[in-house]
């Protein structure tokens, strides 16, 4: 590992370091990796004002009125065309083949595919539900839970590219090195539950999302707010197992000794609130040894529960095994949960959409259903808010003839639960779903929904940092409270 220079002249961090690299050999990812890796970018060594760091194992009270206790993140990574999922536009199929009218091209010049004529949708559309929400014939499954969902068709945010607009939706910021939404929900409230992480991620496929943990990161925060992520593998935490040969007081005694030379070390340094972190991780994997493996193991749902995800089937199983992951681990107390669908952009159709799309959906309608059908049936929707979307939208012009390029100016999201009232949609797109009109909510203000239904106000959730108060939206974004 190379490190970066002020570490490898601290001769103490470096030799502290090793230690823990050798000595933690068997203790999970979640200390051993995520920890150190935190280190190895050089976060460990940036100034930090905050008070002294708080365990978000400890619960925190909210500051407002909660209406949700915890989150699931559906992210559709490449961005999914809202124009062939949940925002019909009939104009668009009237003006296929035609170049965009001049009026649409005055709205936004960020964009240099005007010059392509407009594609035209070969969806079939239905209202469903008593609400009568329109989904198209690639959701018939997500179509039967239309009663439950907030449809947002006025979404808006600045990345052009994956590569911000991923950054954005995670961050608030085009630009990274922020926290993440997980990391400042899991700082503002804690978790209830001490033996699992407070913000987990999973994704779909090995190929890694765009931005890679930065995506999930702590930024300025102490690393312990980070996302753990977790596969979808038979070893869902790798190397949390406890080394062959090695009893659980063996294992205990390890873990007081690290702790006990950490804090002696921590002593002496109060200002690095990393350290602290690092024997919460430690703390923390320890712990997982014993709840995680039981929490992930999905073959112990009944039969019937596992068709419900379509763990049964080949084209849902990798997705369903991760919607059901997210619904056991929300259960027993985990604060966020992020799932990736579509890892490594497959959601970008710039050619093919129809067997790009088609596939994609195919993989993904039945388990979102089904997680929302279940967690209906346990009674953990209501406290449970779901969040459905990706990066950004599509174009309605065509890119390669049988694609769409990005489209940031105006997309879909939709919300479940937590408070959010189901069988309604908000704000609007114009008539070829290029650019968001009537109640346009930029990301910002996503986020600070997200964190009112929480409990939590974006404007007074602050983190000190370099002599100035940190807030999770930029000192921008306002909750849109008419979802409730």
């Amino acid at each position: 590992m190379s490190l970066p220079r002020h570490f490898s002249e601290t001769r103490s961090a470096t030799n502290r370091r090793q230690f823990l690299f050798r000595a933690g050999q068997g203790l999970g990812a979640v200390a051993l990796q995520a920890l150190l890796a935190a280190d190895a970018r050089g976060e460990g060594a940036r100034e930090s004002e905050s008070p002294r760091w708080v365990s978000p194992s400890t619960p925190q009270p909210p500051q407002l009125r909660p209406r949700a206790k915890n989150v699931i993140f559906l992210f559709m990574e490449g961005g999914p065309s809202h124009l062939d999922l949940f925002d019909p536009k009939p104009l668009l199929n009237r003006l296929a083949g035609q170049p965009i009218p001049s009026s649409f091209k005055q709205v936004i010049t960020s964009m240099g595919e005007f010059h392509s004529p407009i594609l035209g949708s070969k969806r079939q559309w239905k209202r469903h539900g008593s609400s009568g929400l329109w989904v198209s014939d690639w959701l018939p499954h997500t179509a039967t839970c239309s009663d439950d969902l907030a449809v947002i068709h006025s979404c808006w945010g600045d990345g052009i590219n994956h590569s911000s607009g991923i950054c954005q939706m995670n961050t608030s910021s085009t630009l990274a090195g922020r926290p993440s939404l997980g990391s400042w929900v899991t700082y503002g409230l804690g978790t209830p539950n001490q033996s699992l992480p407070a913000f987990v991620v999973m994704q779909d496929a090995p190929a890694q999302v765009v931005n890679g943990s930065r995506n999930w990161g702590a930024g300025f925060m102490p690393a312990v707010y980070q996302g753990v992520r977790m596969q979808i593998d038979s070893e869902p935490v790798p190397h949390l197992g406890t080394p062959p040969g090695v009893t659980e007081d063996q294992q205990r005694s390890k873990i007081d000794f690290l702790g006990q030379l950490n804090r002696q070390f921590a002593a002496q340094h109060p200002e690095q609130s990393e350290l602290e972190a690092r024997i919460a991780g430690y703390e923390l994997a320890f712990r997982m040894q014993a709840e995680a493996p039981e929490a992930v193991d999905v073959a112990q749902e009944s039969a019937a529960t596992q068709r419900l995800y379509g763990v049964d089937s080949k084209d849902t199983r990798a997705f369903g095994r991760m919607c059901l992951m997210a619904r056991r681990l929300v259960e027993r107390g985990v604060r966020f949960v992020q799932l990736y669908h579509g890892a490594g952009n497959r959601w970008d159709a710039h050619e093919k959409i129809e067997k790009n799309h088609s596939e994609l959906c195919r993989s993904m309608d039945q388990p979102v259903a089904g997680l929302l059908k279940d967690l209906k049936a346990r009674g953990l929707l209501d406290e449970t808010l779901v969040i459905w979307g990706g990066e950004f939208g599509r174009t309605p012009m065509s890119e390669k003839g049988d694609g769409r390029d990005h489209n940031p100016t105006g997309f879909t999201m939709w919300m479940a639960g937590g408070g959010v009232r189901g069988g309604q949609t908000v704000g609007s797109t114009d008539d070829l779903g290029l650019h968001a009109e009537k109640d346009r909510l930029h990301v910002r203000d996503l986020h600070a929904t997200i964190l009112w239904l929480l409990g939590l106000d974006n404007m007074a959730l602050t983190f000190k940092y370099k002599g100035r108060p940190e807030r999770p939206t930029l000192n921008e974004g306002a909750a849109f409270r008419r979802l409730v």
